[in-house]
């Protein structure tokens, strides 16, 4: 078979053109796995330490939602966002073990979000039916769409009270070693659809991830979902 100059410069083209596409769709897959593994490793240290979120909590959370390394910088008004993931007990109602994770990003239009220079380190607890299926449709506003409230910590604080029973969402921060609850409201949660067809190859929502058992969890997530199973194998109302 005889090739002609052109015809030889075309097929190179064509297959350098797919090495390339290829190469960047890896690339793009290894910074949404290297998210998860920093999710990873920010639930384990603050489930590891005695002073963290109390046990009945979890025991509740139908989500968890953990933003690794939020820069100040990405939270300037009408500025970029932090992204992390959410990760949603499996099953009716949510009453199943831990599941593959979604991509979620934190939007900040508000100063408030402002937090020291270092970077910040978020997990939200997603609390009922109710705020879990809000978020995987849509894009919702903390204390508007969706309640909203600075959680306790400490293995033994108390959980009962009507400001924690009636929000949706608790929500906490680790800066600088240090570990609290803190407000949010005024800032957005959605899922990052763009990230999650990158870290799953194909066109494929939060609400299939989460909601469908057939989508197999990253290698990358394994570190998150055992933590979490580990603390809290069961959801206890």
């Amino acid at each position: 078979m005889k090739y002609t100059k052109c015809g030889i410069i075309l097929v190179a083209g064509v297959l350098a053109l797919g090495l390339s596409s290829s190469a960047k769709n890896s690339s793009d897959a290894k910074a949404e796995e290297d998210r998860l593994q920093n999710s990873g490793k920010v639930m384990q240290e603050i489930l590891n330490v005695p002073d963290d979120i109390p046990q009945d909590l979890i025991d509740k959370a139908r989500c968890v939602v953990v933003m690794p390394s939020v820069l100040k910088a990405a939270f300037v008004v009408g500025g970029s966002y932090g992204r992390g993931t959410m990760v949603c007990r499996t099953g009716k109602d949510f009453t199943g073990p831990w599941g593959a994770p979604a991509m979620y990003a934190l939007e900040g239009g508000s100063v408030g979000l402002q937090i020291g220079g270092e970077a910040t380190d978020f997990v939200f607890l997603v609390m009922n039916d109710r705020g879990s299926s809000s978020l995987l449709h849509s894009k919702v506003k903390l204390g508007a769409d969706i309640s909203a409230a600075a959680g306790p910590k400490g293995r033994s604080a108390s959980a009962d009270t009507d400001a924690y029973m009636r929000a949706e969402i608790l929500s906490y921060s680790r800066a600088r070693g240090a570990f609290a609850g803190i407000s949010l409201e005024g800032s957005t949660l959605r899922p990052d659809e763009d990230a999650n067809r990158k870290l799953y190859g194909k066109s494929t929502s939060a609400a299939k991830i989460i909601s469908e058992s057939d989508v197999n969890a990253p290698e990358a997530a394994h570190d998150l979902i055992a933590s979490l199973q580990k603390s809290s194998p069961q959801l206890k109302r």
